[in-house]
């Protein structure tokens, strides 16, 4: 395994991290907390895995509890990541929520701080590694109060890396174009971004580049969602509990047809690997979060790191299929966050 740094932080990470939504919510299959403590922990003993990204919402603090319960005595040797944000402690919401739907968000620094503290409890920590406001909107980009709220976190040494995740939906342009922009001091940026699916995630890079010099990446959804895994074919169904059952067929079928564009790149490695690789090709990717939920995938995509990188070749054609959507006709996509400029910017040094 390979590591990364996040710069001038002090904070290094394997190049292929673990997102825990798969262990401790329910959306990709059922996962008892002891199946998930033992992969959990395979991934650093035999996989060389150290980052971990969790958040409170994902099955309400389930996801930091297994972490705490995986690696208990040896905190010295993994990072742990969190996100917070939405308002899991509002038992009305809580009981009121259906599926996926999204419970109130509370970026005021009271709440923050309340919901670090917890993260902190529930992590059996006195730091966190990296802390992102999950799923943020342009409302809370452009409050200063809640950016400041995260130095001083930092300074009171409650966690070393600080920056924001944006999503549900593929999207959130401009929130991170702006957020760069306002506060180029920000660590990181957590974005969907993979071989299928490059916009918007390019154009968040490219940003990064020009405004924030110390800001890298760490990204989610690099399989489109199990697509780049090649192991779908149009007859595939998804389980009752697992989300992509929900997603309309025509996903399903074209996805299908561009994977097979990509057939080139299993010469060497498999797809899902390739996949991995083409992300790692961009220096500000700190580190990689695929889908992991069972010991297959683990191995599979741990060793990514240390394969020989995509050659100059590949990258220029999978460049290429971009152009032509991998020979699909072009997708009607659904963005949420905001994919148009508008007129209200503050520079970085009037938005403090």
């Amino acid at each position: 395994m390979k590591f990364r740094s996040f710069p001038g932080t002090g904070v290094s990470v394997s190049e292929v991290g673990f997102g825990l939504w798969t262990l401790s919510t329910g959306w990709w299959g059922d996962v008892t907390d002891e199946q998930a403590i033992d992969m959990l922990r395979r991934s650093l003993d035999d996989h060389g895995v150290t980052f971990f990204d969790a958040a409170d919402a994902y099955g309400n603090g389930r996801s930091e509890r297994q972490l705490a319960e995986a690696f208990r005595g040896r905190r010295d040797q993994v990072v742990y990541g969190t996100k917070v944000g939405y308002d899991i402690y509002d038992e009305e919401a809580l009981k009121a929520r259906r599926g996926q739907s999204e419970l109130p968000q509370r970026f005021e620094p009271k709440f923050m701080r309340h919901a670090v503290d917890k993260c902190l409890e529930r992590l059996e920590t006195d730091y966190i590694d990296v802390l992102q406001l999950h799923n943020i909107k342009m409302e809370h980009v452009r409050d200063p109060q809640v950016w400041e709220t995260m130095r001083e976190l930092v300074r009171e040494g409650k966690i070393r890396a600080w920056g924001a995740a944006f999503g549900p939906a593929i999207g959130w342009l401009y929130e991170a174009v702006e957020l760069v922009e306002r506060e180029p001091d920000i660590n990181t940026i957590q974005m969907i971004w993979n071989i299928l699916e490059q916009h918007p995630g390019t154009a968040m890079l490219d940003a990064a580049r020009a405004h924030a010099p110390d800001c890298v990446f760490n990204v989610r959804v690099t399989h489109a969602s199990g697509m780049l895994e090649g192991k779908y074919t149009e007859d595939t169904v998804f389980a009752e509990n697992d989300h992509r059952r929900h997603r309309p067929h025509s996903w399903l079928i074209n996805g299908v047809q561009k994977v097979r564009t990509l057939d080139f790149l299993t010469k060497r490695m498999t797809l899902g690997q390739a996949a991995l690789k083409w992300l790692l090709a961009d220096p500000l990717v700190v580190t990689t979060l695929p889908n992991i939920y069972d010991d297959e995938q683990l191995a599979e995509f741990a060793a990514a790191s240390d394969l020989d990188d995509l050659t100059r070749g590949e990258m220029e054609r999978i460049a290429e299929l971009n152009v032509t959507n991998f020979g699909v006709a072009n997708e009607t996509q659904s963005y949420k966050g905001t994919m148009k400029r508008d007129d209200v910017q503050q520079p970085a040094e009037a938005a403090r």
